[in-house]
């Protein structure tokens, strides 16, 4: 889900906070608390590290706002905080990811679009689709989990925060087309995986 894009840009605001407007942090924090939230869970799969790690990103952001010059979008410096921080931590668990998988979702460049789901001709009554949800559901967490590491985060940037693919480069640290292959490959491993279910696999292009 991606953040309100009304009003000043994230940069005025940290330029407002840094200026010593406590207001324009409070309404940076209320745009991407819950999308860095949801990055972090579909990253890590746990609940309580999510919460623990979404004030840690925030910290670091208040910690840090005297030294961000511009030089890149706020989000792109934010999710790399978020992403340094998911691998400090993975290398540290142990444990099985649980993915929520039921938020927006996008294949288009601009990172606007539909959610998986709602992609899926619509061929039965509504009640029928949502049963049909609710069964799909897992199975996608599973082949989700199932992807390599970074073909999966590259999935989740792009999926479920919406991310172009040039700003999800900037975070992984690696060229853009690095990052549309790996979204390539990640795409073929689900429709793979989810073959027996037709609709639902051709959702995924």
């Amino acid at each position: 889900m991606r953040p309100r894009t009304d009003g000043p840009s994230d940069e005025l605001l940290l330029q407002r906070y840094q200026g010593g407007d406590p207001s324009a942090f409070g309404e940076l924090l209320a745009r991407h608390r819950r999308p860095v939230y949801n990055f972090i869970l579909r990253y890590l799969g746990d609940k309580n590290q999510a919460e623990d790690l979404l004030q840690e990103v925030f910290l670091r952001i208040v910690q840090g706002a005297g030294d961000f010059k511009g030089e890149s979008k706020f989000t792109t410096w934010l999710y790399t905080i978020a992403r340094n921080l998911c691998i400090d931590t993975a290398r540290k668990m142990v444990f099985r990811r649980h993915a929520s998988l039921d938020g927006p979702t996008s294949s288009s460049e601009d990172g606007d679009g539909p959610s998986l789901m709602e992609r899926i001709p619509n061929q039965s009554a509504a009640v029928d689709r949502e049963a049909i949800g609710r069964e799909l559901r897992p199975h996608l967490a599973q082949a989700v989990e199932a992807l390599v590491h970074e073909q999966r985060e590259v999935f989740v940037m792009r999926e479920y925060m919406s991310l172009p693919f040039k700003e999800i480069a900037d975070i992984v640290g690696v060229p853009e087309n690095t990052v549309k292959s790996r979204m390539r490959y990640a795409l073929e491993k689900l429709r793979e995986s989810l073959a027996e279910y037709e609709d639902y696999a051709k959702a995924l292009r």
